[in-house]
């Protein structure tokens, strides 16, 4: 049988999935949590389906087979219309619950961050493995970014600065570039000696290409001693972020207003000094009274505030729920 009164809340990440059962008095009634959530790789079809176990996992701890009221889920890679609604459409006929609403995974950040009464106003840029920013003004308007990668003019996110690090250190080492200590220390991540060695490593998949992710760190750790090399990619990317979250504000005319903009996912997150000065610094040249607020909440929690909203729960249901995972 089903459980009325409840929702499912879902954040699918490119690398994680978390899912939760919550009920309109902000209890978190079960969670199950998996792996990423790639539609654009394998279609929406099956990526929902990589779904369907967690469901059913968080709903079985919640003691429901199903259906739940409403299912609010936050998707990475939702980030056209088309996807979105084809996404809406494979959820929907799951017959998980009896609405369903289904929106970009930064949306979810961004619910986190705002506060959970009065006008949903406010900017959030998320920037982990890609980068991504979404706005809400007033009277629902909305800014949007099709965040696709390099084709939509996406520049940022930790999978890019690690592919920017590797082709300044491979040039560094080569003589085609200017000197970083970038040559020396990305190699050595892995055990290696040269960038020649890690190119080589990499070309033929002696390392798996997901282990790129790890140089990110690497790259602040060598900009934070100093390297120029290095510390012009995180001026780069503060200045990404920056102009993303200044455009998205424009777009919604509250460039002149005390709105937060949430910043969030693993980069960003992780409140590297040099990025995260310089983003407050940019912030405040280009939105004065733009009210910055770093989100380190697993996005589940915005996806499950939303569900909260759309039943129209109590203020003690939002302070349960952030008490859980905020």
């Amino acid at each position: 049988m089903g459980l009325t009164g409840t929702a499912l809340a879902i954040d699918a990440g490119n690398s994680k999935t978390d899912v939760a059962v919550v009920d309109t008095d902000g209890n978190v009634l079960g969670t199950a949590r998996g792996g990423g959530f790639q539609p654009p790789v394998v279609g929406a079809g099956p990526a929902v389906d990589v779904l369907a176990p967690l469901v059913a996992s968080a709903l079985e701890q919640a003691g429901a087979q199903g259906p739940v009221d409403d299912v609010s889920a936050y998707l990475a890679n939702a980030d056209l219309p088309a996807e979105e609604d084809a996404l809406t459409a494979e959820i929907t006929a799951r017959g998980w619950a009896q609405t369903v609403t289904v929106g970009n995974d930064t949306f979810a950040l961004l619910r986190a961050g705002l506060p959970d009464h009065g006008e949903p106003v406010g900017v959030a840029v998320v920037c982990g493995a890609g980068i991504n920013a979404v706005g809400l003004g007033r009277e629902g308007a909305t800014a949007r970014f099709p965040a696709v990668g390099r084709i939509s003019g996406d520049w940022g996110g930790g999978g890019h600065l690690a592919d920017e690090a590797l082709w300044c250190a491979a040039r560094a080492e080569d003589g085609r570039g200017e000197r970083s200590e970038l040559a020396r220390a990305l190699p050595a991540h892995f055990g290696l000696s040269t960038m020649l060695e890690l190119i080589e490593a990499l070309h033929l998949r002696h390392l798996p290409d997901l282990r790129r992710h790890e140089l990110t760190p690497v790259l602040f750790e060598v900009a934070a001693a100093g390297d120029p090399i290095a510390r012009r990619i995180v001026a780069r990317q503060a200045e990404e972020v920056v102009l993303l979250a200044s455009v998205a504000l424009e777009r919604l005319d509250l460039l002149g207003e005390p709105v937060p903009v949430v910043l969030g996912g693993g980069v960003l997150a992780a409140r590297h000094p040099l990025l995260h000065d310089r983003v407050a610094q940019l912030l405040a040249e280009r939105a004065p009274k733009a009210i910055p607020l770093v989100v380190t909440a697993p996005p589940v929690l915005g996806a499950a505030l939303h569900a909260l909203d759309r039943a129209g729960a109590a203020t003690g249901a939002y302070e349960r729920v952030r008490g859980r995972w905020g």
